[in-house]
């Protein structure tokens, strides 16, 4: 919350404690193969980066969670970016509405390889908010209808909307 760049708004950062997190569960951990999808491009506007550009790269079917779409960014630095919205987003307890980043490579998420060259580790533990979640003032990719499971992930950061 001291960060230069921290999403807090400027009057949420003197009662900030930290962020709700749920205690690790290795259950939530999952060793995916990635499927090649067919191609599908997004552009996203962010307002202050300009366009942020995504390419579908493929599917990972996650045990017990359902299907996720796996995204290129084309910008920004480039990698890999998984986005989540569960049955917990937008209750009280819950998620953040707009959903969580489960992966996004260029905020430095290395979670080790998978079993298989096409392969992938996705860590519900390490789900977390974007930063819309914390300042409107933030232009958010948020997850899109392949990246939306109707379970509830009880893993990660929790959204209480109170930061």
């Amino acid at each position: 919350a001291t960060h230069p760049s921290t999403p807090l708004l400027p009057d949420d950062l003197s009662d900030f404690t930290g962020l709700s997190t749920t205690s690790y569960d290795p259950d939530w951990r999952f060793g995916v193969e990635v499927t090649p999808a067919e191609s599908r491009h997004l552009d996203f506007e962010t307002g202050t980066d300009g366009i942020v550009p995504f390419d579908l790269i493929g599917v990972a079917e996650v045990p017990g969670v359902g299907s996720l779409d796996i995204w290129k960014l084309g910008s920004y630095g480039g990698g890999l970016f998984v986005p989540v919205k569960d049955a917990l987003a937008g209750r009280p307890g819950g998620t953040y509405g707009g959903g969580r980043y489960l992966l996004d490579t260029i905020k430095g998420a290395d979670l080790g390889p998978g079993a298989a060259l096409d392969s992938l580790v996705l860590d519900f533990n390490f789900a977390y908010n974007p930063s819309c979640a914390y300042d409107p003032a933030w232009a958010c990719p948020l997850a899109q209808a392949g990246n939306r499971i109707a379970v509830e992930i009880p893993a990660g950061e929790r959204y209480s909307g109170a930061h």
